[in-house]
């Protein structure tokens, strides 16, 4: 019984799939460590607003501000940076990037003397956030089959939803000094497995004519063996000869890309979608209300304590990434976003009620509600919003442009990040915690509408086709 489970082809742990979850795994390690740094922001935060632990303060509106928003700084630098390097360098060696400047990033947390380390400290951390979205992506649709990529690609957003948990714990129960030694250990153990265990897409290797090498890593993240049934083997190669003619066949193919391949019919049906995913994505605040959660609990109304409040909304994004590694291939990519546009657009205007009645009235024996509200918030959006964001992205482009165009959009989503890093606690001062909350929620609402009509289903889509 057990035989015919793991020889489904969709089963993760199937011996041709073994490989392709060994990378996901692999790579994910610094999708981890960078949650970490994300989560270990918010109580650390109001530890350096009163009573610092180390030798100054983060007081004032500006410099939350700005520590905060400096990991969109950081992303937009990172996008543009691997998005450059990859075509030339491969997804290996911008995945071995990635641990340089993370690893500095706690550096600078540890040795720290004034609020400007935490600046350079966060704008490195969205260098490797920003390459990260980036490269990921693209390299796991590369080397994974089409009944899988859906659940590999949503391990992205979970493996960053493990390390904010993570990042919520030890920012709120350890001391500030002994964070960033523990943390070290990730990039660096990533570094030595990547170097190790990873090798370049065969895509990327057919584009600069290493046939043989891009032969020797298909049959690697395929799991084919010289002793393998013959059958099955001619099979697997037809399939990598298919690649290779896709990707070189034609003077369309071989020639640079050109901007006359952004203007052709399936590339502009692509950027509807893509823009309203990118800005219900941002602006319906799931990852800025992920840096700021103590804030916001502590001016809700409730009376719960704000840290462990956050902690539970940790363990909840990841239940809710976890979801949409189980559903991704089974439901498909529009019916997930459906539920969690609609899902974060009501809880989100629940919540504002919430917060502009406890204003006026005593809602202590509601003082639970909040966290429920942000709970069913988090949780759907994780589901699709969050979760299925960069499968989508990839997918919705067509073949030629795909890596540029998914690089552009994530710029401008990492542009989108800065600029809601950089207002929330703004607004949530200048309109109040409600009006922030429907705005938001009324984002969702509008991404819930367009997704209902526009968005195309790319459940199953090869990434050989348009």
């Amino acid at each position: 019984m057990f035989s015919r489970l793991f020889a489904r082809p969709n089963c993760l742990l199937s011996r041709r799939n073994r490989y392709q979850l060994l990378t996901t795994l692999i790579i994910n390690l610094i999708s981890v460590s960078h949650g970490i740094g994300i989560g270990w922001l918010s109580p650390t935060l109001r530890k350096l607003q009163s009573n610092s632990p180390i030798g100054f303060e983060v007081k004032s509106e500006f410099e939350i501000s700005w520590v905060g928003s400096m990991l969109g700084v950081g992303s937009v630098t990172g996008n543009i940076l691997i998005g450059t390097l990859l075509g030339r360098l491969g997804s290996k060696r911008c995945l071995l990037f990635l641990a340089i400047p993370h690893s500095c990033l706690w550096l600078l947390v540890y040795f720290a003397q004034s609020v400007e380390y935490l600046y350079v400290g966060r704008l490195l951390a969205g260098i490797t956030g920003g390459g990260m979205y980036i490269v990921h992506p693209i390299f796991l649709s590369e080397i994974s089959d089409a009944n899988i990529r859906g659940t590999f690609s949503a391990m992205l957003m979970l493996s960053v939803n493990v390390g904010v948990l993570g990042g919520y714990i030890v920012g709120t129960h350890l001391a500030y000094h002994d964070i960033p030694w523990m943390v070290l250990v990730l990039p660096l153990f990533y570094f030595i497995s990547v170097l190790l265990f990873i090798r370049e897409s065969p895509m990327h290797l057919i584009r600069k004519g290493k046939y043989a090498a891009a032969e020797r890593s298909f049959r690697y993240y395929k799991n084919i063996k010289d002793g393998d049934n013959i059958i099955e083997q001619h099979r697997s190669m037809e399939e990598f000869e298919q690649m290779k003619m896709a990707l070189t066949k034609g003077d369309d193919r071989k020639d640079a890309v050109t901007l006359k391949d952004f203007f052709s019919r399936p590339a502009l049906r692509a950027y509807g979608p893509a823009l309203v995913l990118l800005i219900a994505n941002q602006f319906s605040g799931l990852f800025t209300m992920v840096n700021y959660m103590s804030d916001i609990f502590s001016k809700s109304g409730s009376t719960m304590n704000p840290d462990t409040s956050t902690i539970i909304i940790g363990a909840v994004q990841i239940l809710g990434s976890y979801v949409t590694t189980l559903l991704c291939d089974i439901c498909g990519r529009k019916l997930l976003m459906l539920v969690s546009t609609a899902g974060v657009a009501v809880s989100l205007i629940a919540f504002g009620c919430f917060t502009h009645y406890a204003q006026s009235y005593d809602l202590s024996e509601w003082s639970w509600l909040p966290l429920a509200l942000m709970s069913m918030d988090i949780f759907l959006g994780n589901i699709g919003l969050v979760g299925c964001f960069f499968v989508c992205l990839v997918e919705i482009f067509p073949l030629k442009i795909r890596a540029k165009a998914a690089s552009m959009a994530i710029v401008v989503c990492s542009t989108f990040v800065f600029v809601m890093l950089n207002i929330f606690p703004i607004c949530m001062r200048q309109w109040g915690i409600s009006a922030t909350m429907w705005s938001c929620g009324g984002v969702s609402a509008f991404g819930f509408i367009f997704f209902a009509y526009f968005l195309k289903e790319t459940k199953g889509k090869s990434m050989l086709e348009d």
